[in-house]
């Protein structure tokens, strides 16, 4: 007989998503003030309460680069596990990233907190700087998508009762 135990603290992954933002052979990134000093990364951040994978990565490129964005396609999905330098918490993120258009730059919008800028990176100097990245992702994402990794955009779906939630949050 298999007995089942209540687990106290079920495992949740923190769901985030980036944008693979290339032009001219070059990659925008975002230079951030992070607990570990200042590290680079895609755009990237949080899905929120109410929001598709697809509507949160065309925020945060927003909010960290002042770019609209509209992504085409999706790069990958990613699973990585990170120890935080000063709190040794263990955290697992989930990334979605997305390939798409750069838009119309928004020069009067302020950056998101902790973003110290945006910079231009050939691959060589994003292998280069490796040290520097917030995460493996960072670099495995853009080099899925020079290795023509693209997905339908359809495979994620996300329900009508997910965005419905976002009236009562």
């Amino acid at each position: 007989m298999v007995i089942m135990r209540a687990m106290p603290n079920r495992w949740k992954p923190n769901v985030t998503v980036a944008a693979i933002i290339e032009r001219e052979g070059r990659f925008l990134l975002v230079e951030e003030d992070t607990a570990d000093g200042l590290r680079l990364n895609n755009p990237a951040g949080h899905l929120d309460p109410g929001e598709s994978p697809i509507d949160a990565c065309t925020r945060e490129v927003l909010e960290e680069t002042a770019h609209d964005f509209v992504p085409a396609a999706l790069v990958g999905v990613y699973l990585n596990r990170f120890t935080r330098t000063r709190t040794g918490d263990d955290i697992t993120y989930l990334r979605f990233a997305f390939a798409g258009a750069l838009g119309t730059h928004h020069d009067w919008r302020a950056l998101d907190e902790g973003i110290v800028r945006t910079v231009w990176m050939t691959l060589d100097e994003l292998r280069a700087s490796a040290d520097r990245h917030r995460s493996p992702l960072v670099l495995q994402c853009i080099e899925d998508y020079l290795g023509g990794r693209r997905f339908p955009l359809a495979l994620i779906h996300t329900d009508a009762s997910v965005l419905q939630g976002a009236a009562a949050l």
